[in-house]
């Protein structure tokens, strides 16, 4: 049998976060206000999450301004044109 095992895998190597996907967990609830407009929105939307987004939007520059997650120009997380209606199919419409 190898020196990692069966469970531990190779020890040598240290692991590497990925660039996206992680991030710290909101523990002082600090967003829970944007947090809890977008879950209601989705609620009352019947789950569509296009007629949310303005709240999306809002619920990530709270995560970004109180350092939960990276800082990061909203385009680049699909919200570029926000004030435009988009139409259905739109690529922007998918958060």
């Amino acid at each position: 049998m190898s020196a990692g095992g069966s469970f531990g895998g190779n020890r040598g190597l240290r692991p590497v976060p990925p660039e996206k996907g992680v991030f710290p967990l909101d523990h002082m609830h600090l967003c829970d206000l944007e947090k809890k407009e977008y879950l209601n929105c989705l609620k009352t939307s019947g789950h569509q999450s296009e007629k949310c987004r303005h709240l999306s939007k809002k619920y990530l520059q709270c995560r970004m301004e109180k350092n939960l997650m990276a800082k990061q120009d909203m385009a680049e997380l699909g919200f570029g044109n926000l004030s435009q209606p988009s139409l259905p199919g739109d690529k922007l419409e998918q958060v």
